[in-house]
């Protein structure tokens, strides 16, 4: 995964992640499914997928820990570039 690539899933929203995930871990069982019939030539790409799902999957959390930090606080809005 490129870095850019990295950077546009940060950018999204947290709606837009959860459906990304979902099609991730539906490639990845089909990457498994294709692995276990021996279809599958590049089985680097099921290793990609998981460390996608991983970096998704960190992204939601560190939105949700920001969030509860905002109702905590009471501030309005926390810069998420950082």
């Amino acid at each position: 995964m490129k870095k850019k690539e990295k950077e546009n899933i940060k950018l999204k929203p947290k709606e837009e992640l959860r459906n990304l995930l979902k099609e991730s871990e539906d490639l990845l069982f089909k990457l498994k499914i294709e692995k276990s019939q021996n279809k599958l030539k590049n089985l680097r790409s099921i290793f990609s997928e998981r460390k996608k799902i991983a970096l998704i999957l960190t992204i939601i959390n560190e939105k949700e820990i920001l969030e509860k930090l905002n109702i905590k606080t009471g501030k309005e809005k926390v810069d998420e570039s950082k």
